[in-house]
C-alpha cells in the first residue's frame, strides 16, 4: 500500500508525532477532572469505589474499540477499504451496547460486581448505576479511533490534541454544573467520561470526513475491499488485547498472597501509574512504523534511535534520585513504608521502559506487514512469562513486596519482544525462500 503523505524527514516526523503524544498526557488530566469531580461528593469513598469497579470493567470492553486506529491506519487508503473497516466496526460497537446492557440492566451487573469483585452492595449499586452510561464510552471511543486512523494516515494529529483541548474543557464545565447542582453519585462521573468523548468523536468526525473526500473511491495498491480482509487485520488484533487484559487481575491477585499484600498491591499499582505517566508521551511508536518503515525505513530507524532512550533516562532519574521521592510524597501523597516499596518497584519498572519502544516500534513493523497474527503469539509469550515470573517470585521471595510486579511486567516484555522478533524473522525468511523458490 502506498501513501500521499510526501517525503519524509525526521522534523516531520517529530511533527507527527508530538501532537499524539501531548493527546496522551491531556487523557490524564481528564480522569483528573473526573477524580475531583467525585471526590467532592457526600459519600466520596463510596462513589469513587463504584466509579473505579465500573471504569476496571471499561479497560476490558472498551480495548476492542480503541484497536480500530491502528486498523483504520494501517488499512484505509481509499473510501472503499473504509467502509469495509466500518463496517467490521457496526458489529464490535454493537456487541459493546449489548454487554453494556446486560451490566446495567439485568443480573448480570450484579454477578460481576457483587460476585466476582466481591464489592459490597453500596458500592455494587454505584457501579451498577454508572455503567448505565459508560456502556456508550465504548462506541464514541471506537468511533473517535475509527475516524483517528484516518487522520493519522494523512498525517494532521494536530487534530488529536485540539480534539483532546475540546474535550477536556468540555468535562470541566460540565463537572462544574454536577458540583453547582450536588454529586450524588458514580454515574454523574461517568456522564462526565461519555460526554467528553463524545465531543472528541464528533471533532474526529468531522476533520476525518473532510480528509476522506479528498481520498480516492478506489486507489488500485490497496488491495483492502472487504470486511472479511478487515477481520483477517483485526481479529488477530482483538485476540491478542483479550489475553492480555487478564495479566493485571492475575499480578494483583497473586501480590495479594505476599506477605504484606496490601502493601504489595499499593505500591505496584502507584508506581505503575508513574511509570505510565512517564511512558505516555513515547506509546505511538508503532504509528511511526505502521505509516513509514515500508517507504523509508531509515528514517524510522533514526527516529527510534533518537527517541528510544529517552522514557528509560526519565525513569532512572526519577527512580534513583530524590525526584522520585518527592514526586510520590509532594505530588501522589505517599509516605513512610508505602513511599519506599513504591520507589523500589519504580526500578523494577526499568526494563520495561526500556525495552517498550522497540517493542512498539516492531508492533508497527508488523503491523504494516499485516501480520498481526504474529502479535497474538507474542503477547501470549508475555502473558504467560509474566504470570510464570510473579508465581515464582512471591514462592521465593515473598518479602519484595510491590517490586515483584514489576519485575513480572518488565520480564514479561521482554519476553515479548524476543518472541516477536523471532516469529517475524521466521515469517520474513520463509517467504524469502518462497519467493527464490518462485520467482516468476
Amino acid at each position: 500500500m502506498s501513501t500521499d503523505n510526501g517525503p519524509v524527514s525526521l522534523r516531520r516526523l517529530l511533527l507527527f508525532f508530538i501532537p499524539m503524544g501531548i493527546s496522551v498526557l491531556l487523557i490524564n488530566l481528564s480522569h483528573i477532572i473526573i477524580n475531583g469531580t467525585l471526590a467532592r461528593s457526600d459519600n466520596p469513598e463510596i462513589i469513587l469505589a463504584g466509579y473505579a469497579l465500573a471504569m476496571s470493567l471499561l479497560t476490558v470492553t472498551e480495548k476492542p474499540a480503541v484497536l480500530f486506529r491502528q486498523t483504520c491506519s494501517a488499512l484505509v487508503r481509499d473510501r472503499i477499504s473504509f467502509r469495509a473497516v466500518r463496517h467490521v466496526s457496526f458489529y464490535v460497537f454493537g456487541a459493546s451496547i449489548v454487554f453494556g446492557g446486560l451490566i446495567a440492566y439485568t443480573p448480570v451487573g450484579h454477578w460481576i460486581f457483587g460476585g466476582a469483585y466481591g464489592a459490597d452492595t453500596a458500592v455494587e449499586q454505584q457501579a451498577i448505576h454508572a455503567y448505565a452510561a459508560l456502556m456508550f464510552l465504548s462506541v464514541f471511543s471506537g468511533i473517535r479511533c475509527l475516524y483517528q486512523g484516518v487522520i493519522i494516515y494523512k498525517m494532521k494529529t494536530r487534530w488529536l490534541t485540539i480534539a483532546m483541548v475540546f474535550r477536556l474543557g468540555a468535562m470541566f464545565l460540565l463537572s462544574q454544573y454536577f458540583l453547582h447542582v450536588g454529586v450524588t453519585g458514580a454515574i454523574q462521573g461517568t456522564i462526565i467520561f461519555v460526554f467528553g468523548m463524545m465531543i472528541e468523536a464528533l471533532l474526529s468526525w468531522w476533520e476525518s470526513s473532510r480528509l476522506l473526500k479528498q481520498m480516492p473511491e478506489k486507489d488500485e495498491e490497496c488491495e483492502t475491499i472487504r470486511p472479511k480482509q478487515v477481520a483477517a487485520f483485526y481479529n488477530p488484533l482483538l485476540y491478542s488485547s483479550l489475553v492480555v487484559v487478564w495479566t493485571l487481575p492475575i499480578l494483583n491477585a497473586l501480590l495479594g498472597t505476599t506477605e504484606r499484600g496490601t502493601l504489595a498491591v499499593a505500591s505496584f499499582a502507584v508506581a505503575g501509574s508513574l511509570m505510565n505517566l512517564v511512558l505516555g508521551f513515547f506509546t505511538y511508536f508503532h504509528q511511526i512504523a505502521l505509516l513509514f518503515v515500508k517507504k523509508n525505513p531509515a528514517i524510522v530507524r533514526k527516529f527510534t534511535l533518537t527517541l528510544g532512550f529517552v522514557p528509560p533516562l526519565l525513569l532512572t532519574l526519577i527512580a534513583f534520585t530524590p525526584i522520585g521521592g518527592w514526586m510520590f510524597s509532594h505530588v501522589l501523597g505517599v509516605k513512610d513504608e508505602l513511599l519506599t516499596s513504591c520507589i523500589h518497584a519504580l526500578r523494577g519498572f526499568l526494563p520495561f521502559v526500556l525495552v517498550f519502544p522497540w517493542l512498539d516500534t516492531l508492533n508497527g513493523i508488523v503491523m504494516a506487514h499485516g501480520e498481526t497474527k504474529l502479535m497474538f503469539g507474542s503477547q501470549i509469550s508475555n502473558a504467560i512469562f509474566t504470570a510464570a515470573t510473579v508465581f515464582l517470585l512471591v514462592l521465593l521471595l515473598p518479602s519484595w513486596n510491590g517490586v515483584l510486579g514489576s519485575i513480572a511486567q518488565s520480564g514479561g516484555v521482554v519476553a515479548e519482544l524476543l518472541f516477536l522478533y523471532w516469529l517475524f524473522r521466521r515469517s520474513h525468511r520463509t517467504i524469502n525462500i518462497l519467493k527464490q523458490e518462485n520467482p516468476a
